[in-house]
């Protein structure tokens, strides 16, 4: 197999680049911004193509992963799909639902996989509560609460024409969609207090959501870009899910070490567990390979993305937002 990485615009795209390498496919950089492009080609001893239209009309690459900015994936992926290639696209998976739909659309016309990095759910704490509650251990559930915080990315994340959101789109797509997986429910009704308090910068950096889901489940979840420079780690993963069979909680960034180190004075958490980049970029060169469903896909992408717009028009409205139950 090939695979090409189109644009090193997301900090992910480094990770997935080396997963790509780690799983033994030969791997190709597309990259318009030629710098960083080459710099990411001569790391990875690996081709560097300037314009992915180039990679594109190459026959002998079987799959692209889009990890360009927010804004530029639709087009990406579409011509992605096009020209037969399969495709797993960084999220969120676009700036407005619409763009998701026609993503969609132009994939399962041509006959290729669509699949949202969502790299949560292949966290192995994650998926453990995923089991507990098939299993019926955790009983009926309840409610939850999950947070995403993070620090503040900078760059073209707080260029909401490039971005499409701040904090609460940026970090609500991963904690929503491990809930609409547990829960196999839908969001109908969305309040959302969005804000920004910790920089500057023009884009929101904090928000509260309050969820409401198709079956009676309530959440609440806290997507903000809150930690400051200094804190050891950018931000966390964590899931509490009430049950009637009891609470469980899971923290998906949890397996770190402690590195205090002396030359700058910082203090780092080292991550030594899992690697959830590496066996989600696997399960989409499986797909691929078998011809098999993604784990995450295009419709589930698309999802996330109507209720993060949804916190949005609801912080705007000070109302909360009715969702369709489909």
């Amino acid at each position: 197999m090939k695979v090409a990485v189109l644009s090193f615009a997301h900090m992910h795209a480094l990770s997935y680049a080396d997963a790509v390498q780690k799983s033994g496919v030969d791997l190709i950089i597309s990259d318009f911004d030629e710098a960083r492009g080459r710099d990411m080609a001569s790391q990875f001893h690996t081709p560097y193509v300037k314009d992915y239209h180039d990679v594109l009309a190459d026959d002998d690459i079987d799959a692209v992963i889009v990890c360009s900015e927010n804004a530029n994936h639709a087009q990406m992926v579409i011509d992605a799909a096009e020209a037969g290639k399969h495709v797993l696209c960084e999220k969120p998976l676009a700036t407005t639902v619409e763009d998701a739909r026609r993503m969609i659309k132009a994939c399962e016309q041509a006959g290729v996989k669509l699949q949202t990095a969502f790299p949560i759910r292949y966290s192995t704490p994650v998926q453990r509560l995923k089991h507990l509650i098939e299993s019926g251990s955790v009983g009926r559930i309840l409610a939850m609460s999950g947070t995403n915080r993070g620090q503040n990315p900078g760059g073209w994340f707080v260029d909401p024409a490039l971005s499409g959101g701040g904090a609460v789109f940026d970090h609500t797509v991963h904690i929503l969609d491990i809930m609409r997986w547990y829960t196999g429910s839908e969001v109908t009704e969305v309040y959302a207090e969005v804000d920004s308090r910790f920089g500057e910068g023009g884009i929101d950096d904090c928000g509260l959501l309050t969820l409401t889901f198709a079956n009676g489940v309530i959440a609440t979840h806290d997507p903000s870009w809150s930690r400051p420079k200094s804190f050891p780690t950018w931000g966390d993963v964590t899931l509490r899910v009430i049950g009637t069979g009891g609470v469980v909680t899971v923290d998906a960034l949890a397996q770190s070490l402690v590195h205090y180190d002396d030359t700058d004075l910082r203090v780092r958490r080292v991550p030594w567990g899992d690697d959830a980049d590496l066996h989600m970029v696997q399960s989409f060169l499986d797909c691929v390979r078998y011809d098999t469903q993604p784990l995450a896909t295009g419709v589930d992408g698309m999802k996330a993305v109507e209720v993060a717009l949804a916190a949005y028009e609801s912080a705007r409205t000070k109302r909360p937002v009715q969702l369709p139950n489909c």
